[in-house]
């Protein structure tokens, strides 16, 4: 009975959303239809999420696991952002066709591009497991012990789920455990690349840009996904059809204007909304300023032989951009942390709680020892996340540090066993040989020679030397001069890691011994020793880990009880999540005021030639002369590119949907603004906007700049 009670408290919590704040599962929006409409929205709960009939879910996907598509035509064509599909278009660029800087666009379904490795996975149906999910377990049973029983109810439920189907099926924990949701899952692999602007528009403004507002920025690309001939997944072929859509989205050219209602649908990656003041503080004082001062080691190098040349840039655009992504977002978190006092928020919180608790006896049994316990956890906890960031972010940041580590170690441990099992070791050495010909494709030594002496050089001086390994003490403040000469090494004497023709020599023609001679090579012993102790580190973390979940379980059921009138709303773990908000301006400080939308005249007031993030297309400065916009300019003759709104969204709503009252596609979500990047902690109206391309701006791109017609042709245009 104490279980069903939990339940139905959780479910009544999720009811009645409110409006901005909040990540809402969609087969409970029924609950708030009316709210919905008060705010605007002119269709039923239904048609947003049904397993009845064709909803808005069936033309929802996440997108190659982490960000999320639409379907925009009868024949499967997905729209997504310009950055979900970067990395599938370099891999399709080479300097005689380098789809990444010209821009891509396929003039027939022969010209679609396959992308081994790509998937995209639609919602079939999502259901409330917590009774089946919890049967057999009891608050009395050790968290071991109920975590086996919760594995293996888990297992039954899925398999049972999808038997006689080709679904999938996966079951997720919601409040840390207190409930959870089956979700049965369809998944494609066949999908091409269709078109793609080029990088000038599609990454224009560059990470200068990324994460800020005012935003110009053409963040789009276009797949397709295919089927076999009756409509099923299937690997690729050129035998498959495209997909026939079960549903799809209209698009509207109406436009926006401020406090229009709207709707973002897709796949949330991760939020934190429950922490308590010790984990903010070590985001905020811990995490994210190693990492952004280790990222911005290895940007300044990428950036610098980048604009060397050509080549350069295509081997490292997309890592340069996946490694830009978080470290510009993190900046923005931890200044909103400190500006929005979130560390005293929380503080407060905390000693309110304890109010709360100390007021009853019975509170005070059940919950009287719970933050004193987690904050007791937390100290070693920090510890542990210090070695963790200091260790992945400067020596597994080298690029060849990581590949010793993670490719060449493994052999050497198979050259130790040739007596015994020769086949083994040969068999290492041909895997290597391949593995090292993929990655010095896209392999700069320069660069790395770069990040090699200053993340190390950063490490060694600013780590705390307790934390350090009792091996590598020695280099604590080591010169810049002799990190360069250990780098040099690694290039100058064998097995010469860094040479790409010498080492892939020394791979094929080494013997077992000459691979065991690589454990006294310095920079092997250095990252097996990091490696070593960020194995026993992680080892450590787990299971503080999971007696924090445990314990954040219990606070989590604990506000909930306390807070009763208040509408929580489950943390974001990458399922389908419904957000509303509307089309809203903001002040990020004092006598700065932000309009809702941009267009493409601050395009042409950013351009600046010696700039590459800043360079504008010559046809798009053409079509802006002679303001050639068609039927896609706004009420004032401007050529609209992005907009923002106060929805609620975090990584993986990359390419959402923004939808507008009457379910049309408005828009398409690729970023938030960098003042309100802490709403992965805490959301604040005033200052959290989600960034939008404009529908307008892509019909634009598509129709007056690339001349797709045949593209443009399979869409449905209000």
């Amino acid at each position: 009975m104490r279980r069903l009670f939990l339940s139905s408290v959780i479910l009544f919590t999720l009811l009645g959303a409110r409006a901005d704040e909040g990540m809402w599962i969609p087969m409970l929006l029924k609950y708030n239809e009316a709210e919905m409409r008060q705010m605007g929205f002119h269709l039923t709960a239904e048609d947003v999420y049904s397993v009845n009939h064709n909803s808005m879910k069936d033309a929802i996907m996440l997108f190659g696991g982490g960000c999320t598509g639409e379907l925009i035509s009868p024949d499967g064509l997905v729209l997504t952002n310009h950055h979900c599909g970067y990395s599938r278009i370099q891999q399709h660029s080479t300097l005689e066709h380098n789809y990444l800087h010209n821009g891509f666009w396929a003039k027939n379904h022969d010209e679609e591009l396959p992308n081994p490795g790509l998937e995209v996975t639609f919602l079939v149906r999502m259901e409330d497991v917590t009774q089946a999910v919890l049967e057999g377990t009891n608050d009395k049973m050790q968290d071991e012990e109920k975590l086996r029983i919760i594995s293996q109810n888990i297992e039954k439920i899925k398999a049972e789920a999808i038997k006689g189907t080709h679904y999938e099926a996966v079951i997720k924990p919601f409040f840390y455990g207190n409930q959870y949701f089956l979700f049965v899952n369809e998944t494609f692999t066949d999908v091409r690349l269709v078109g793609a602007p080029p990088e000038n528009i599609g990454k224009f403004g560059g990470d200068t840009d990324n994460w800020m507002w005012p935003r110009h920025t053409g963040d789009f690309s276009l797949f397709r996904i295919y089927t076999d001939k009756n409509g099923n997944p299937a690997p690729y072929s050129k035998d498959n059809i495209p997909m026939k859509s079960k549903k799809y989205f209209t698009i509207s050219t109406k436009g926006v204007n401020e406090d229009d209602f709207t709707l973002v649908f897709g796949y949330p990656g991760s939020t934190q909304q429950f922490l308590l003041s010790d984990a903010v503080d070590i985001v905020a004082n811990v995490q994210n300023p190693v990492a952004i001062q280790a990222r911005t080691i290895r940007l300044n190098a990428m950036k610098y032989w980048m604009d060397q040349s050509l080549e350069t840039r295509l081997m490292y655009s997309a890592k340069a951009n996946s490694i830009s992504n978080g470290w510009k977002k993190w900046q923005g978190e931890s200044k909103g942390i400190n500006e929005c006092n979130v560390l005293e928020k929380k503080q407060l919180e905390e000693m309110d709680f304890d109010r709360w608790v100390n007021e009853d006896k019975n509170r005070a049994e059940k919950y009287g020892q719970l933050l004193s316990e987690m904050k007791r956890l937390y100290k070693g906890y920090r510890d542990n996340i210090q070695i963790y960031i200091y260790n992945q972010e400067t020596f597994f940041g080298v690029e060849m540090l990581s590949f010793i580590y993670s490719k060449v170690v493994p052999v050497i441990e198979a050259a130790k066993l040739m007596p015994t099992n020769p086949k083994e070791f040969e068999l290492a050495r041909v895997k290597l040989a391949a593995s090292a010909k993929s990655f010095f494709k896209n392999y700069n030594a320069n660069i790395d020679n770069e990040c090699f002496v200053n993340l190390l050089s950063y490490y060694f001086s600013t780590q705390n030397p307790e934390f350090i390994p009792d091996e590598l003490k020695k280099y604590i403040n080591i010169s810049d001069v002799s990190l360069i000469k250990i780098n040099d090494n690694m290039y100058e004497k064998s097995p010469y890691f860094t040479n790409p023709e010498a080492f892939i020599n020394f791979i094929e023609t080494a013997s077992a011994k000459d691979f065991v001679k690589l454990e006294k090579n310095e920079v092997v012993k250095m990252i097996v020793t990091i490696a070593n102790q960020s194995d026993k580190n992680i080892s450590e973390l787990r299971p503080k880990a999971s007696k924090l979940n445990s314990y954040y379980k219990t606070y989590v059921k604990a506000l909930m009880e306390k807070e009763k009138d208040k509408t929580f709303y489950p943390d974001a773990n990458l399922t389908m999540r419904v957000t509303n908000g509307n089309v809203k301006g903001f002040e990020p400080k004092d006598g700065v005021e932000y309009v809702y939308y941009t267009t493409l005249d601050g395009i042409i007031e950013k351009e600046n030639p010696d700039i590459f993030d800043y360079k504008v297309d010559p046809k798009l400065k053409e079509l802006y002369e002679k303001k050639d916009y068609g039927r896609y300019a706004n009420a004032k003759g401007e050529m609209p590119v992005a907009f923002i709104a106060s929805n609620h969204t975090t990584g993986g709503n990359s390419g959402s949907p923004v939808i507008n009252a009457d379910g049309e596609l408005i828009g398409v979500n690729f970023d938030r603004v960098w003042e309100g990047t802490m709403s992965d902690i805490n959301y604040d109206v005033n200052r959290c906007r989600n960034i939008s391309l404009d529908i307008r701006y892509f019909l634009f791109i598509v129709d007056k700049f690339a001349g797709a017609q045949n593209i443009l042709s399979e869409l449905t245009i209000k």
